[in-house]
């Protein structure tokens, strides 16, 4: 199949990629941007195509898949704690909305903080101030798997100390 063939192809099926999208996302912006991944798909895989199939079964297919990635990975980002947003707000040099409510909750993260042991305290503080795991371990001159290990364990202590 010539570019031109496949391109006439693709143009030809927006519509009905369209309606499939919206049933699959509810929402007209999500169904564009579906439309728009698969077609940048479709496009970057064209030598994938074989002759003599079923192209609209191939682009829903393309299409299910972006969508159902999209979804998984959408999933992973809610299943994050809070600790974890929080974490990150604190170690934004440059988070400029200090309300009363972050300010209070910051002051509050930092008290538990000083109830954890030296040994994830210190490591986590550094990580929460934005230094880089490599940083931390040359600074406290340990091994960076020691490092992860005790930021992860630290996160997971200040969680419990904060609930």
């Amino acid at each position: 199949m010539t570019v031109e063939q496949f391109n006439h192809k693709l143009l030809g099926l927006q519509q009905k990629m369209y309606s499939y999208a919206l049933s699959l996302t509810t929402n007209e912006e999500d169904a564009h941007d579906l439309v728009q991944e698969t077609n940048i798909r479709a496009l970057s895989s064209r030598e994938k195509f074989i002759m003599n199939t079923n192209f609209s079964a191939w682009m829903h297919t393309i299409m299910r898949n972006s969508f159902i990635n999209n979804y998984r990975r959408k999933y992973k980002m809610r299943q994050a704690p809070m600790l974890v947003d929080e974490v990150n707000m604190l170690s934004n040099n440059y988070y400029t909305n200090d309300t009363p409510d972050t300010i209070h909750y910051t002051n509050e993260i930092y008290a538990k903080m000083d109830k954890l042991d030296n040994d994830f305290k210190e490591p986590l503080t550094m990580h929460m101030e934005g230094y880089k795991y490599k940083e931390i371990a040359d600074e406290l001159n340990m091994p960076i798997g020691t490092v992860k290990s005790r930021i992860f364990f630290g996160r997971k202590k200040l969680q419990v100390l904060i609930n």
